[in-house]
């Protein structure tokens, strides 16, 4: 799956990794819920150093369509909000 993390770029990001990231993503979301702007800032400070972590980085000139789409690190709780779907920011 590629995934972009908005500002820095892409990565190739095997689905095996999906069940750690959606534990991060449940944590994020309940932060969220409850306004726990600490617990959000760090938590989406793990997620997206898991993903870079986890996948691998595109060349800055490859155009891949992104299957999911992550904010910024330093994207702000309502930022962060207007993209949740149901499931999260990570489908599943």
């Amino acid at each position: 799956m590629i995934v972009r993390i908005m500002g820095e770029g892409q990565v190739k990001l095997d689905d095996a990794h999906f069940t750690e990231l959606n534990k991060l993503d449940d944590e994020l979301l309940a932060e969220m819920e409850s306004g726990d702007d600490d617990g959000f800032r760090r938590t989406l400070g793990a997620l997206l150093d898991a993903v870079r972590r986890m996948g691998t980085p595109l060349p800055d000139d490859a155009l891949e369509p992104s299957e999911l789409i992550l904010p910024a690190p330093d994207a702000t709780l309502e930022e962060v909000r207007e993209m949740l779907s149901d499931d999260g920011l990570i489908p599943g």
